[in-house]
């Protein structure tokens, strides 16, 4: 009989064998199931940070699940020199759901953004005659879009950036929240504005109230496109397909990942309409993987459980309930607390001593939660937690906060 590991020899193989880039909490997982993991050791826990929104659908959704199973019997790769008999289904699918007249299918959230940079780039050359290689992007600070060389170039978090360089130029990062900053960093080369609806890496921070707006009107006045980062925030996780509904605007390109493969598989798409993605000819932009019939298989599954299962509904309705549960709270830790949908930023007064001592507490209770920016305690559960559940993580979240 094989002999298991004990959590501590598997932290001490990954310590020896792996790469020292990330510091996750102890606690080794072998096992979902809807909104629960097990360690090796079979303690059961809460997942509530749902693999940052990629398992909006729950651990090993019975039908992604069998989806994929499905379609590894069948064919799982072509890459796209071939065609194949799941790649157009969903194409109509999610332009059908989200409104936007073509889809370009990608693996990795990162894949998707610089996706985004390219049509945005090229858009900005062949439609608004953009001089060739000036083009500029407007980005913000706090922002975070993924972990390319090109995308660490436009981030402001040391911690990303140190010892990379040197970073593409053509990028322009502004205080994020501020129409002001954004109109005086546009000119004739500027193709486009890029940013999260709301920044989940920077602690689930939501910009002012008209913001997203003003947004809009400021690229439709000076001929601009308007890309949200939507590969965290969509998809449910705000009570909303897209977090850019909630102030009533439409973008021209929005990227979408993690929740798009319900967590079993990568899946990544930029979106956008003609105008944007007809930049786009043979040979200009590809990917292997992107578009595999395993992957849209997976993903359109992953698509009908969110409706099924008016998992965005629950995410609204849910949500407002968290939300005043927190502020009911009244721990002294607790400095301000933001949120919208059932993704939550619990951010702590300094003297609190950092929020990881926190989210170790709370998983030793059974809860996993996860630190953001050394003081923020980010609460995103999968969507299809029930009220029971959520009770029971809110009395956890009271006794170590509270």
């Amino acid at each position: 009989m094989t002999k298991h590991k004990t959590a501590r020899e598997y932290i001490e193989q990954e310590s020896k064998f792996g790469a020292h880039n990330y510091h996750p909490l102890d606690f080794v997982l072998s096992k979902g199931e809807g909104v629960y993991v097990w360690d090796v050791e079979g303690k059961k826990y809460m997942d509530f940070l749902a693999a940052y929104s990629a398992v909006n659908q729950g651990h090993n959704h019975p039908r992604i699940v069998k989806a994929l199973v499905d379609q590894c019997g069948e064919l799982a790769l072509t890459s796209r020199a071939f065609r194949n008999d799941k790649f157009p289904p969903l194409l109509e699918k999610l332009s059908v759901m989200t409104g936007f007249e073509k889809v370009l299918l990608m693996n990795t959230g990162a894949e998707a953004v610089e996706t985004a940079i390219k049509a945005a780039r090229k858009w900005g050359y062949d439609k608004k005659g953009i001089p060739t290689d000036a083009a500029e992007i407007i980005t913000c600070h706090g922002n975070f879009h993924g972990r390319t060389t090109t995308i660490i170039g436009f981030s402001d978090d040391p911690g990303t950036t140190s010892g990379f360089g040197p970073f593409t130029p053509g990028f322009h990062v502004v205080d994020y929240g501020c129409l002001e900053a954004v109109e005086k960093k546009i000119n004739k080369n500027t193709c486009a504005v890029f940013l999260e609806p709301i920044q989940g890496e920077g602690g689930v921070i939501i910009p002012p109230e008209g913001y997203l707006k003003g947004l809009r009107e400021l690229c439709d006045k000076h001929n601009v496109l308007m890309i949200v980062d939507e590969i965290q925030s969509g998809l449910g996780r705000t009570g909303k397909w897209f977090a850019y509904e909630h102030e009533g605007i439409r973008p021209d390109g929005v990227t979408i990942g993690k929740a798009l493969s319900g967590g079993l598989y990568p899946v990544s798409a930029f979106l956008a309409d003609n105008k944007v993605m007809d930049v786009f000819t043979p040979g200009t932009h590809g990917s292997t993987y992107g578009g595999n019939p395993l992957a849209c298989a997976v993903a359109s599954t992953a698509l009908d459980v969110l409706v099924d299962e008016k998992l965005i509904e629950k995410s609204a309705d849910f949500g407002v309930y968290l939300i005043e549960a927190m502020r009911a709270m009244n721990s002294p830790h607790v400095k301000e607390i933001r949120g919208r949908g059932l993704w939550i930023g619990l951010e702590l007064y300094p003297e609190a001593g950092g929020a990881r001592k926190f989210c170790e507490a709370l998983g030793n209770e059974g809860l996993l939660c996860k630190e953001t920016h050394t003081h923020t305690i980010r609460l995103a559960p999968p969507l299809v937690i029930t009220k029971d559940q959520l009770n029971w993580a809110i009395d956890k979240i009271k006794k170590v906060l509270a």
